[in-house]
C-alpha cells in the first residue's frame, strides 16, 4: 500500500506485530499483549474497547502466537461483527472469524446437521410473528399488533433462558419478571407455536442456539471437532449474554481457558431479552487466575459530558452499580450540557429542530447529530419538526445500507460499467473515477441537488449520494483507482456491513443507539413515565432505565442537550415532571452531583491470583484545585491538581529536563513518549518538585509500576542531578571502555 492510501478511511496496514501496538494507551496495550489465559476487560463507554480487542487479535496473529483460523470473535450485532472484520483486515489479520452468536452457531449447525441428525437442516424462520399469530388463533386467543409483539418477545425470552412452555408461569415468578399479559395464555400460545414449527419442519433463531447446544452436548466427537478448529475466543458486549449463549460458549471452550471477554455492567440495557451481566460480574470468581483490565480513559466525550455521565451513576443501586467504572475524559473541554423545559411536545420538537439547524449552520454535519428517545412512537413529532425546518433525517432501524434496493441496483450498474465501460455512452464524457460514478448513478435519479421534501424519493437520493461521496473519498485515497477497484471495495464493505455515512440527522430509540456516537446528541422526552418508563416498577427495572439514560448521555462527543415537556399537546395540563434521574444534575434540582462515591472502579490492571476484592484502588475522594479549591473533572486538570487557568509555579527548567529525559527513555524502549509520562504528568512533577518516593507517588499518572521503573531518575532530576545510567546504557559504556583499552 502506498503513502497515498494512508487516510482515516483506508489506513496503512501496520508493518510488523510491534507496529500494531503503536498508539495504544497503557491499559489498551495490556489488553493487546495479554494473549494467554482468561482475560476480562471492563471497558467504559468511549474507552476504545473495540480498538483494544481488535489490536489484541491482530497482534497475536501478526506475532505468530494465534493462527487466524483458530480465532472466533463473537459479538451481538451483524454491524459490530462487520466492523470488527473490517478493522482486522486493516490491521493485516484477515481470516479471523468475527460473527454474531447466531451466525456462528448457524454455520456450525448447517455443517454438522447431516452427520448429527441426518437430512437437511429445517427451514429457518426469518420472522416468527406469522407463526405466533397462527398459534394464538388456534388457541382461540385474539391478539392485536402490540399484543402479538409482546407475546413474541416472551417466547424469545423463554427460549434464551431455556424455559419450556409448561414452566413459563413459574419462571416469570422466579425471575421477578412482569408479564405483559396472562402467563397461562402466553404459555399456551408458546406451546402451540412450538408444535406448529415441528409440524412444518421449521426452526427459529433461538432454535439455532438450542440445537447447536444439543448437538455439542450429545455428540462429543462433533464438539471435539469444533474445539480443534477454534482454540481462542473473544466475546464483545459480554454484559449482554443470555444463559443460552453462555452455555454455548462453555461448550465451545471445553476445559480450556483461552477466553477474552469485554463488557461494562453499566451498559446492561437488554435484560428484557434475557441478557444478564451476571456472567461478566462473576468472571473472576469462575476464573480466579484471570487478568482483569479496566479501561476508563474516555476518548469520545468532553469532560463536561463525562462529568454528567459519572453523575448519573452516583445514585445507582444494585450489583451492576457496585462494579461501575469512573470515566476520565481525555478530550479538551467543551460546552456544558443544556437542560431545557418546554410547554408541550410540539414545542419541544420545534425547539430541538431549531437548535439542530443552528448546529448545522455552525459547521456540525447533519450526520453527526442524533435525536434519541425512549420509544419509537416518539419519533413522529420530531420527523415532522425536522421536515418543516428543512433538515434531512434518517430513522435508525431501517434496512442495512447495502441491502437497500437502490444500493443493490447501483452495485449492479457500477459492476456492468466496470466490465463494459468502453461501450457505455454514459461514460463518454466522464473523466476520473468520481465522474464515472456520478454518470452511472445519474441514470438512476442521482443529481447534484437533493429532491425537495422527504419520503422515499429523498431516501433513495441519500443512498446514491452516499455512494458518490464514497467514490470521491476512495479516489482521493487511491489515485489511479478504477471503477473495478471501487466495485471490489464495495463488495468487501457489503460483506463487512461497513456502510458510508448517510447525510442526515439520526432519529433513534435509546436502545437502537447503543454502540453508536455523534458530535451532538439531543435526549428528548425526559419525563417521569417515559424515563423511567411507566412499566418499570421494580428496583432492578428502574436501575436499567437509569443505565439506558447513561448509554444515551455517553453517545455524545461534544454537544449534549436534555429536554422535557410539561404537557403532551398545546394547551394541555402541565402535569408532567422531569425525570428523577436528573435530580442533582439539572439546574435548580438540588445539590449538584459530585464525583462517584467509593466503589467506583479506577482504570488499571489486576493480575490473576489476587483475591477478587483486593483490587488496588486509590483514595477516590473528589479532586480539588489546590489554588481555588474548585472540584476538578478534567483529566489534565486532575493531574495538575489545579484549574488550567489558575496560577502555576512550574519550574520551567526542570520541565524541559524532564521532557529531554522522557524522549531518551521513549527512544530506548521503542514506545510513544506519552507511555513514559504524559505532558500533564511532567508539568505536575515540575510544579510539585517531589523530593521523596511518597511525594512522587501522590502525583496523578505516577502509578506503582512507573514509580519502580522511573522513580529514581525523576527524583534525581528534581534534585538537580543527572539520572543514573540504566542497565543497558551501563553495559554499552563498559563495552566501549573495553574496546578502547
Amino acid at each position: 500500500m502506498t503513502a497515498a492510501t494512508h487516510s482515516p478511511l483506508f489506513p496503512r496496514v501496520p508493518e510488523s506485530a510491534d507496529a500494531v501496538l503503536d498508539g495504544l494507551d497503557p491499559e489498551q496495550r495490556e489488553v493487546a499483549t495479554a494473549l494467554h489465559g482468561p482475560v476480562c476487560v471492563l471497558a467504559g463507554a468511549g474507552t476504545g474497547k473495540t480498538r483494544a480487542i481488535t489490536h489484541r487479535i491482530a497482534y497475536g496473529v501478526r506475532a505468530g502466537i494465534l493462527q487466524p483460523a483458530s480465532v472466533l470473535a463473537v459479538t451481538f450485532t451483524a454491524r459490530a461483527a462487520g466492523e470488527m472484520r473490517g478493522r482486522l483486515r486493516q490491521l493485516g489479520a484477515g481470516g479471523v472469524q468475527a460473527r454474531t452468536f447466531h451466525s456462528a452457531a448457524l454455520r456450525q449447525l448447517q455443517f454438522f446437521w447431516p452427520k448429527a441428525v441426518g437430512g437437511e437442516l429445517p427451514r429457518l424462520l426469518e420472522r416468527k410473528v406469522q407463526f405466533v399469530s397462527e398459534a394464538a388463533a388456534r388457541c382461540r386467543i385474539r391478539l392485536d399488533r402490540n399484543e402479538l409483539r409482546d407475546v413474541t418477545g416472551e417466547i424469545e425470552w423463554s427460549k434464551v433462558t431455556q424455559t419450556v412452555p409448561a414452566d413459563y408461569p413459574a419462571a416469570l415468578v422466579k425471575a421477578g419478571r412482569q408479564a405483559p399479559r396472562d402467563p397461562a395464555e402466553t404459555g399456551q400460545i408458546y406451546a402451540m407455536y412450538e408444535q406448529l414449527k415441528r409440524d412444518r419442519g421449521a426452526i427459529d433463531f433461538e432454535d439455532v442456539l438450542l440445537l447447536t447446544v444439543g448437538v455439542l452436548q450429545d455428540r462429543h466427537d462433533i464438539a471435539e471437532q469444533v474445539r480443534a478448529q477454534y482454540q481462542h475466543f473473544v466475546v464483545d458486549e459480554y454484559q449482554d449474554v443470555s444463559p443460552l449463549q453462555q452455555r454455548l460458549l462453555e461448550l465451545w471452550l471445553g476445559d480450556r481457558d483461552s477466553l477474552c471477554v469485554v463488557g461494562d455492567a453499566s451498559q446492561t440495557i437488554y435484560s428484557f431479552t434475557g441478557a444478564t451481566p451476571d456472567h461478566l460480574l462473576t468472571f473472576r470468581t469462575r476464573h480466579p487466575q484471570a487478568t482483569v483490565v479496566r479501561l476508563v480513559r474516555d476518548y469520545r466525550s468532553t469532560p463536561q459530558v463525562v462529568h454528567l455521565a459519572n453523575g448519573l451513576l452516583t445514585q445507582a443501586r444494585g450489583r451492576a452499580a457496585e462494579h461501575r467504572l469512573e470515566l476520565v475524559s481525555q478530550r479538551e473541554p467543551g460546552p456544558e450540557p443544556g437542560y431545557t423545559e418546554y410547554a408541550d411536545e410540539p414545542a419541544e420538537a420545534e425547539g430541538t429542530a431549531r437548535r439542530i439547524r443552528e448546529l448545522i449552520a455552525s459547521g456540525v454535519p447533519a450526520s453527526e447529530i442524533a435525536v434519541l428517545f425512549r420509544i419509537n412512537a416518539q419519533s413522529e413529532v420530531y420527523e415532522q419538526a425536522l421536515a418543516d425546518a428543512g433538515v434531512p433525517y434518517q430513522l435508525r432501524g431501517a434496512e442495512r445500507f447495502f441491502e437497500r434496493p437502490e444500493v443493490r441496483e447501483a452495485g449492479v450498474k457500477l459492476r456492468g460499467a466496470a466490465r463494459f465501460g468502453g461501450n457505455d455512452a454514459l461514460l463518454d464524457d466522464a473523466v476520473g473515477l468520481p465522474s464515472e460514478v456520478r454518470a452511472v448513478l445519474s441514470d438512476m435519479g442521482w443529481s447534484s441537488e437533493p429532491p425537495a421534501g422527504s419520503g422515499a424519493v429523498r431516501d433513495r437520493w441519500e443512498s446514491l449520494a452516499a455512494l458518490v461521496r464514497l467514490a470521491e473519498e476512495f479516489a482521493a485515497a487511491r489515485p489511479g483507482a478504477t471503477l473495478a477497484d471501487l466495485v471490489a471495495e464495495l463488495d468487501e464493505r457489503a460483506g463487512a456491513q461497513h456502510a458510508p455515512t448517510v447525510e442526515g440527522v439520526t432519529l433513534a430509540s435509546l436502545h437502537a443507539a447503543k454502540g453508536l456516537e455523534w458530535d451532538a446528541v439531543f435526549l428528548v422526552g425526559l419525563t417521569e413515565g417515559m424515563m423511567p418508563i411507566t412499566h418499570a416498577r421494580t428496583d432492578e427495572e428502574i436501575e436499567e432505565e437509569r443505565r439506558l439514560l447513561y448509554v444515551g448521555v455517553t453517545r455524545a462527543r461534544r454537544h449534549l442537550a436534555l429536554s422535557w415537556s410539561l404537557a403532551r399537546s398545546p394547551g394541555g395540563r402541565p402535569s408532567r415532571r422531569p425525570s428523577r434521574f436528573l435530580n442533582g444534575l439539572r439546574p435548580g434540582s438540588g445539590a449538584a452531583a459530585g464525583r462517584l462515591a467509593a466503589g467506583a472502579a479506577a482504570g488499571g490492571v489486576e493480575r490473576g491470583g489476587a483475591a477478587p476484592g483486593a483490587s488496588r484502588r486509590r483514595d477516590r475522594r473528589p479532586a480539588r484545585c489546590r489554588v481555588c479549591n474548585k472540584t476538578l473533572t478534567d483529566a489534565g486538570e486532575m493531574k495538575l491538581m489545579r484549574c488550567e487557568d489558575c496560577p502555576s509555579e512550574m519550574n520551567e527548567e526542570l520541565y524541559e529536563r524532564l521532557r529531554d529525559w522522557r524522549a531518551g527513555e521513549a527512544a530506548r524502549t521503542r514506545q510513544p513518549a506519552y507511555c513514559v509520562f504524559t505532558d500533564k504528568t511532567l508539568m505536575a512533577i515540575a510544579e510539585a518538585v517531589p523530593g521523596t518516593e511518597p511525594e512522587l507517588a501522590r502525583i496523578s499518572g505516577v502509578g506503582r509500576r512507573k514509580l519502580d521503573r522511573y522513580g529514581a531518575d525523576v527524583l534525581a532530576l528534581c534534585a538537580g542531578e543527572d539520572p543514573a545510567e540504566g542497565p543497558e546504557e551501563a553495559s554499552e559504556g563498559a563495552a566501549e571502555n573495553s574496546s578502547e583499552k
